[in-house]
């Protein structure tokens, strides 16, 4: 097929170019950079004089960008996107209705929320693994050295003004929200496979903090939800920044644990901290150097697992997450990847696995085939085209 890709500098990017690759697909590419995802007039015009220049059979991008959709309706071009981050807040926009549009959302719960907005156009559908890309990664003697650790974790802490709406505006609420959205914060954190919040927020709490909060309204043409503007972007987020520094706390109480992040690190005691780590250039050497490779899931993410899964175990890495409920849909507990439910539970695995070697490599390796047969990028995009065009590929 003729596949117009619209980039914007996601890291799944490579992966999806590898794959289409590998698929003998002729990509065309499109990297400009949008200046706003709903009404970039510059960027409609280039996307449009593309598909007249280039005529696609559809026009592919990761995550869902309503002015791309505008744009394929217009030209009656099928729109294929796949969701990868949650919140996505543009499935909101009411464009996700068009008839034109292809959409993959990896977390289940998210699914269900937009299905019923455009259900011959949207998929429930897992995320995937850049096998070539890791494959090709070999470890030296010197980044052996550099990044070979017992217990490693990569990712934000949330824990920065910038990253963190929350922390922008708590200094504004009163008291009494405050004490709610930190018992909230509590409760979720003993709560491991279940998002707790949205059900916890009443209308009356829901109007008080909308209120205090500095808040932004979506664009016109969006359907606003406040409870899930709440949840996500301003409880969520709090609830994993905390979630993310108790449980690295707990951990180092115990083990050696290094954390590659950009976040403010001054809450956590006892972890080594590193710095960022380049996803291209250090991340696979340090999941590939490291004992156990934590997730710790977004709790945004309620269902569904988080790239970071996939490309442990596509570099071949032991991984060690926080229980979610789609993982026991798409690997083997203890056998591809080890889950636990608390952080006693986490403490006694993280102990077992340091400890029992040969184990620990038999599930990496077990993992890493799993994800290698049935998760790669050209294995994925393949299902994904044969599920658009169930009877065959446009000629």
């Amino acid at each position: 097929m003729n596949i117009i890709f619209c980039k914007w500098t996601s890291i799944c990017e490579t992966g999806v170019d590898n794959g289409l690759e590998a698929l003998g697909h002729n990509i065309i590419r499109i990297t400009k950079l949008l200046n706003s995802v709903d009404y970039d007039s510059a960027y409609a015009d280039l996307l449009s004089d593309t598909l007249l220049k280039h005529p696609a059979d559809c026009v592919f991008s990761i995550n869902y960008i309503p002015i791309i959709a505008r744009v394929c309706k217009i030209h009656n071009v099928p729109y294929l996107c796949w969701i990868v981050d949650c919140p996505c807040f543009q499935l909101y926009s009411k464009t996700i209705s068009y008839p034109t549009n292809h959409i993959f959302i990896f977390d289940r719960d998210l699914y269900n929320k937009f299905y019923p907005l455009n259900p011959q156009g949207i998929y429930h559908y897992s995320l995937a693994s850049d096998i070539p890309t890791w494959d090709a990664v070999h470890v030296t003697d010197a980044e052996h050295k550099a990044y070979d650790c017992d217990i490693s974790f990569i990712g934000s802490l949330y824990s920065d003004k910038k990253t963190a709406f929350y922390n922008q505006i708590e200094h504004q609420l009163p008291e009494y929200l405050k004490g709610y959205v930190n018992g909230l914060i509590d409760a979720q954190y003993n709560v491991v496979g279940y998002n707790l919040i949205r059900d916890s927020l009443t209308p009356d709490f829901v109007k008080d903090f909308k209120k205090h909060a500095q808040w932004v309204p979506l664009a016109e043409d969006y359907i606003e939800n406040d409870v899930d503007i709440i949840a996500d972007s301003y409880i969520g987020h709090k609830c994993t920044e905390q979630d993310r520094i108790r449980t690295l706390n707990a951990l180092a109480r115990h083990f050696n644990v290094d954390l590659y992040t950009r976040s403010d690190t001054s809450c956590l005691t006892g972890v080594h901290v590193k710095g960022p780590a380049d996803s291209v250039s250090m991340m696979p050497q340090i999941m590939k150097c490291s004992k156990i490779n934590l997730n710790l899931t977004n709790r945004t993410i309620s269902s569904g697992l988080p790239l970071r899964c996939f490309d442990i175990m596509g570099n071949g890495g032991f991984i060690l997450s926080n229980y979610q409920p789609e993982i026991p849909e798409l690997f083997v507990l203890d056998q591809e990847i080890v889950v636990y439910e608390s952080i006693s539970d986490m403490i006694e695995k993280a102990d077992y696995y340091l400890t029992h070697e040969e184990e620990r490599l038999e599930i990496a390796k077990r993992g890493y085939e799993k994800v290698k047969q049935y998760h790669s990028y050209e294995v994925k995009l393949k299902q994904m085209f044969e599920m658009v065009w169930p009877h065959s590929l446009p000629d």
